[in-house]
Protein backbone atom coordinates (compact mmCIF):
# COMPACT_ATOMS: atom_id res chain seq x y z
CA UNK A 1 0.00 0.00 0.00
CA UNK A 2 1.40 3.55 -1.14
CA UNK A 3 1.93 6.16 1.19
CA UNK A 4 3.23 9.29 0.57
CA UNK A 5 3.98 12.63 2.85
CA UNK A 6 3.61 15.15 0.44
CA UNK A 7 4.01 18.04 2.34
CA UNK A 8 6.68 20.02 3.72
CA UNK A 9 6.51 22.00 7.18
CA UNK A 10 10.04 23.88 8.57
CA UNK A 11 9.86 23.42 11.87
CA UNK A 12 11.71 24.33 15.03
CA UNK A 13 13.51 21.01 14.86
CA UNK A 14 14.12 20.08 11.44
CA UNK A 15 11.99 19.33 7.96
CA UNK A 16 8.30 17.45 8.97
CA UNK A 17 7.02 15.53 6.31
CA UNK A 18 2.72 15.49 6.55
CA UNK A 19 -0.11 14.76 4.51
CA UNK A 20 -3.68 15.33 4.36
CA UNK A 21 -6.34 13.30 3.56
CA UNK A 22 -10.32 13.73 3.37
CA UNK A 23 -12.57 16.16 2.90
CA UNK A 24 -10.49 19.62 4.03
CA UNK A 25 -13.93 21.10 5.19
CA UNK A 26 -14.80 18.11 7.70
CA UNK A 27 -13.87 18.10 11.69
CA UNK A 28 -9.86 17.42 11.66
CA UNK A 29 -8.64 14.24 13.10
CA UNK A 30 -4.50 14.75 13.74
CA UNK A 31 -2.43 11.11 13.92
CA UNK A 32 0.51 10.63 16.02
CA UNK A 33 2.57 7.92 15.82
CA UNK A 34 5.27 6.58 18.22
CA UNK A 35 8.55 5.14 18.12
CA UNK A 36 10.63 3.44 16.44
CA UNK A 37 7.92 4.00 13.64
CA UNK A 38 6.04 6.45 11.46
CA UNK A 39 2.73 7.58 9.99
CA UNK A 40 3.08 4.77 7.86
CA UNK A 41 1.45 2.57 11.27
CA UNK A 42 -1.87 4.52 10.77
CA UNK A 43 -2.29 4.69 6.78
CA UNK A 44 -5.11 1.85 7.37
CA UNK A 45 -6.80 3.82 9.94
CA UNK A 46 -6.40 7.34 8.40
CA UNK A 47 -7.80 6.04 4.88
CA UNK A 48 -11.04 4.87 6.87
CA UNK A 49 -11.15 8.12 9.03
CA UNK A 50 -10.67 10.49 5.79
CA UNK A 51 -14.40 9.02 4.28
CA UNK A 52 -15.68 11.54 7.55
CA UNK A 53 -12.83 13.53 8.39
CA UNK A 54 -10.41 15.93 7.40
CA UNK A 55 -7.14 13.29 8.16
CA UNK A 56 -3.76 15.00 9.36
CA UNK A 57 -0.64 13.07 9.57
CA UNK A 58 2.71 13.49 9.94
CA UNK A 59 6.83 11.77 10.87
CA UNK A 60 7.98 13.35 13.63
CA UNK A 61 11.53 15.08 13.40
CA UNK A 62 14.02 12.51 12.82
CA UNK A 63 11.54 9.52 11.61
CA UNK A 64 10.14 8.45 8.70
CA UNK A 65 10.10 10.40 5.64
CA UNK A 66 11.02 13.69 7.78
CA UNK A 67 14.49 15.28 8.32
CA UNK A 68 17.38 13.08 9.95
CA UNK A 69 20.80 15.00 11.16
CA UNK A 70 23.28 14.93 13.63
CA UNK A 71 22.84 17.80 16.50
CA UNK A 72 18.77 17.18 16.12
CA UNK A 73 16.99 17.30 18.89
CA UNK A 74 14.58 14.63 18.43
CA UNK A 75 13.15 14.54 22.31
CA UNK A 76 9.76 14.09 23.66
CA UNK A 77 10.16 17.47 24.52
CA UNK A 78 10.67 18.98 21.16
CA UNK A 79 8.48 16.87 19.52
CA UNK A 80 5.79 18.62 21.66
CA UNK A 81 7.02 21.53 20.45
CA UNK A 82 6.82 20.81 16.90
CA UNK A 83 3.39 19.58 17.21
CA UNK A 84 2.12 23.09 18.79
CA UNK A 85 3.90 25.00 15.65
CA UNK A 86 1.85 22.23 13.21
CA UNK A 87 -1.45 22.59 14.29
CA UNK A 88 -0.61 26.56 13.66
CA UNK A 89 0.40 25.58 10.66
CA UNK A 90 -2.45 23.99 10.14
CA UNK A 91 -5.12 26.51 11.49
CA UNK A 92 -6.25 24.30 14.19
CA UNK A 93 -4.79 26.38 17.40
CA UNK A 94 -7.17 29.00 17.85
CA UNK A 95 -6.98 32.75 17.65
CA UNK A 96 -6.69 32.75 13.70
CA UNK A 97 -7.91 36.01 11.42
CA UNK A 98 -10.80 36.25 8.63
CA UNK A 99 -10.49 38.09 5.78
CA UNK A 100 -11.55 41.49 7.54
CA UNK A 101 -9.14 41.13 10.12
CA UNK A 102 -11.00 40.22 13.05
CA UNK A 103 -10.07 37.09 15.19
CA UNK A 104 -12.05 33.80 14.39
CA UNK A 105 -11.37 30.76 16.28
CA UNK A 106 -9.99 27.39 14.32
CA UNK A 107 -11.28 24.46 15.30
CA UNK A 108 -10.26 22.21 18.03
CA UNK A 109 -8.80 19.07 16.38
CA UNK A 110 -9.85 15.24 17.21
CA UNK A 111 -6.23 13.75 18.95
CA UNK A 112 -4.98 10.09 18.06
CA UNK A 113 -2.07 9.58 19.38
CA UNK A 114 0.28 5.89 20.18
CA UNK A 115 2.84 4.75 21.78
CA UNK A 116 4.81 8.02 22.65
CA UNK A 117 2.97 10.09 20.54
CA UNK A 118 1.19 9.64 24.03
CA UNK A 119 3.28 12.08 25.70
CA UNK A 120 3.68 14.62 23.14
CA UNK A 121 0.15 15.26 22.71
CA UNK A 122 -0.32 15.62 26.48
CA UNK A 123 2.71 17.96 26.82
CA UNK A 124 1.49 19.31 23.86
CA UNK A 125 -2.10 20.05 26.00
CA UNK A 126 -0.86 20.54 29.40
CA UNK A 127 2.53 22.63 29.07
CA UNK A 128 1.81 24.36 25.73
CA UNK A 129 -2.04 25.12 25.81
CA UNK A 130 -3.09 22.87 22.34
CA UNK A 131 -6.76 22.84 22.40
CA UNK A 132 -8.51 18.89 21.38
CA UNK A 133 -11.80 18.57 20.78
CA UNK A 134 -11.21 15.08 22.11
CA UNK A 135 -8.60 12.49 22.93
CA UNK A 136 -7.54 9.10 22.42
CA UNK A 137 -4.42 7.62 23.54
CA UNK A 138 -3.42 3.97 21.85
CA UNK A 139 -1.12 1.74 24.23
CA UNK A 140 0.50 4.90 25.32
CA UNK A 141 4.18 6.34 26.54
CA UNK A 142 2.64 8.31 29.66
CA UNK A 143 3.43 6.71 32.98
CA UNK A 144 6.32 6.03 35.05
CA UNK A 145 8.08 3.78 34.89
CA UNK A 146 8.54 2.93 30.96
CA UNK A 147 10.78 1.54 28.63
CA UNK A 148 11.74 -2.00 27.59
CA UNK A 149 15.23 -3.46 28.76
CA UNK A 150 15.94 -3.19 25.23
CA UNK A 151 15.42 -0.45 24.67
CA UNK A 152 16.82 1.12 27.69
CA UNK A 153 20.30 -0.90 26.85
CA UNK A 154 20.38 1.09 23.46
CA UNK A 155 20.13 4.51 25.12
CA UNK A 156 22.55 3.90 27.40
CA UNK A 157 24.67 2.56 24.99
CA UNK A 158 24.22 4.97 21.56
CA UNK A 159 27.70 5.55 20.51
CA UNK A 160 28.51 1.95 20.69
CA UNK A 161 25.68 0.72 18.81
CA UNK A 162 26.04 3.44 16.10
CA UNK A 163 28.78 1.53 15.04
CA UNK A 164 27.33 -1.81 14.15
CA UNK A 165 28.23 -2.87 10.53
CA UNK A 166 25.34 -1.89 8.96
CA UNK A 167 23.88 -5.66 8.05
CA UNK A 168 23.69 -6.24 12.21
CA UNK A 169 22.00 -3.24 12.70
CA UNK A 170 19.17 -3.56 10.21
CA UNK A 171 18.50 -7.20 11.72
CA UNK A 172 18.59 -5.53 15.14
CA UNK A 173 16.15 -3.38 14.46
CA UNK A 174 14.06 -5.89 12.31
CA UNK A 175 13.62 -8.01 15.25
CA UNK A 176 12.78 -5.02 17.97
CA UNK A 177 10.56 -3.50 15.54
CA UNK A 178 8.71 -7.46 14.91
CA UNK A 179 8.58 -7.92 18.95
CA UNK A 180 5.56 -4.83 18.88
CA UNK A 181 3.29 -7.05 17.21
CA UNK A 182 0.93 -9.56 19.01
CA UNK A 183 0.62 -11.93 15.85
CA UNK A 184 3.91 -10.82 14.12
CA UNK A 185 3.95 -8.21 11.10
CA UNK A 186 3.94 -9.30 7.21
CA UNK A 187 7.32 -8.99 5.94
CA UNK A 188 6.54 -5.98 3.50
CA UNK A 189 5.14 -3.81 5.90
CA UNK A 190 8.16 -4.77 8.64
CA UNK A 191 10.50 -3.86 5.66
CA UNK A 192 8.66 -0.47 5.29
CA UNK A 193 8.35 0.09 9.25
CA UNK A 194 12.78 -0.76 9.14
CA UNK A 195 13.58 1.17 5.78
CA UNK A 196 13.86 4.52 7.60
CA UNK A 197 16.61 3.69 10.65
CA UNK A 198 18.99 1.93 8.01
CA UNK A 199 21.96 3.66 5.96
CA UNK A 200 24.30 6.28 6.61
CA UNK A 201 21.22 8.56 8.21
CA UNK A 202 19.01 6.19 9.48
CA UNK A 203 21.56 4.23 11.61
CA UNK A 204 22.56 6.78 14.01
CA UNK A 205 18.88 8.67 14.08
CA UNK A 206 17.77 5.31 15.47
CA UNK A 207 19.88 5.39 18.27
CA UNK A 208 20.17 9.68 18.72
CA UNK A 209 15.77 9.16 19.56
CA UNK A 210 16.23 6.35 21.64
CA UNK A 211 19.28 8.39 23.34
CA UNK A 212 17.45 11.70 23.93
CA UNK A 213 14.02 9.83 25.23
CA UNK A 214 13.93 9.59 29.14
CA UNK A 215 11.33 9.26 31.91
CA UNK A 216 11.43 12.89 32.51
CA UNK A 217 9.33 14.10 29.88
CA UNK A 218 6.47 11.98 31.31
CA UNK A 219 7.36 13.07 34.84
CA UNK A 220 6.94 16.45 34.05
CA UNK A 221 2.91 16.17 33.20
CA UNK A 222 1.86 12.67 34.83
CA UNK A 223 0.95 15.03 37.95
CA UNK A 224 -0.95 17.24 36.03
CA UNK A 225 -3.10 14.27 34.16
CA UNK A 226 -6.28 14.96 36.28
CA UNK A 227 -6.43 18.73 34.59
CA UNK A 228 -7.87 17.20 31.15
CA UNK A 229 -11.37 18.29 30.73
CA UNK A 230 -12.42 16.91 27.96
CA UNK A 231 -13.48 13.55 26.23
CA UNK A 232 -11.00 10.61 26.51
CA UNK A 233 -10.47 6.89 25.10
CA UNK A 234 -7.65 5.17 26.34
CA UNK A 235 -7.11 1.95 23.85
CA UNK A 236 -4.51 -0.82 24.52
CA UNK A 237 -3.88 -4.21 23.26
CA UNK A 238 -4.71 -7.22 25.13
CA UNK A 239 -1.38 -8.95 24.65
CA UNK A 240 1.12 -5.90 24.54
CA UNK A 241 4.62 -7.08 25.49
CA UNK A 242 5.98 -3.38 25.24
CA UNK A 243 3.63 -1.88 28.02
CA UNK A 244 1.88 -4.27 30.25
CA UNK A 245 -1.67 -3.61 29.68
CA UNK A 246 -2.26 -3.01 33.16
CA UNK A 247 -0.99 0.13 32.40
CA UNK A 248 -3.47 0.72 30.31
CA UNK A 249 -6.21 0.13 33.17
CA UNK A 250 -3.90 2.42 35.40
CA UNK A 251 -3.82 5.37 33.01
CA UNK A 252 -7.88 5.78 32.52
CA UNK A 253 -7.84 5.60 35.86
CA UNK A 254 -6.00 8.64 35.96
CA UNK A 255 -7.77 10.67 33.33
CA UNK A 256 -10.91 12.14 34.29
CA UNK A 257 -14.05 10.63 32.59
CA UNK A 258 -11.72 8.19 30.58
CA UNK A 259 -13.01 4.97 29.00
CA UNK A 260 -11.10 1.99 28.28
CA UNK A 261 -11.12 -0.24 25.73
CA UNK A 262 -8.88 -3.44 25.40
CA UNK A 263 -8.03 -4.82 21.61
CA UNK A 264 -8.04 -8.86 22.22
CA UNK A 265 -5.15 -10.14 19.69
CA UNK A 266 -3.24 -7.23 19.52
CA UNK A 267 0.22 -6.17 20.96
CA UNK A 268 1.49 -3.10 20.90
CA UNK A 269 1.30 -2.06 17.26
CA UNK A 270 -2.46 -2.39 17.61
CA UNK A 271 -2.66 -0.59 14.05
CA UNK A 272 -0.97 -3.50 12.06
CA UNK A 273 -2.60 -6.51 14.64
CA UNK A 274 -6.20 -5.44 14.80
CA UNK A 275 -6.65 -2.50 12.54
CA UNK A 276 -11.06 -3.09 11.81
CA UNK A 277 -11.36 -3.38 15.52
CA UNK A 278 -9.27 0.05 16.66
CA UNK A 279 -10.99 2.11 13.54
CA UNK A 280 -14.70 0.84 14.99
CA UNK A 281 -12.93 1.81 18.28
CA UNK A 282 -12.06 5.09 17.22
CA UNK A 283 -14.82 5.79 14.99
CA UNK A 284 -16.90 5.30 17.48
CA UNK A 285 -15.90 7.55 19.80
CA UNK A 286 -15.23 10.32 17.32
CA UNK A 287 -18.97 10.07 16.28
CA UNK A 288 -20.13 10.32 20.13
CA UNK A 289 -18.31 13.54 20.01
CA UNK A 290 -20.07 14.59 16.53
CA UNK A 291 -23.37 13.96 17.68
Amino acid sequence: MTWDLDRTFHSSSGAVRWAELGDPDAPPVVLLHGTPFSSYVWRGVARALADRYRVLVWDMPGYGASEQRAGQDVSLAAQAAVFTELLTHWGLAGGERDGAGAAAPSPAPYIVAHDFGGCVALRAHLLHGAAYRALALVDAVALAPWGTPTYRLLGENAAVFEQLPPALHRAMVREYVASASAPGLRPDVLDRLVAPWCGTAGQPAFYRQIAQNDQRFTDEVQGRYGELRLPVLVCWGADDAWIPVAKGHELAALLPGARLRLIEGAGHLVQADAPAELTAALTGFLREQDA
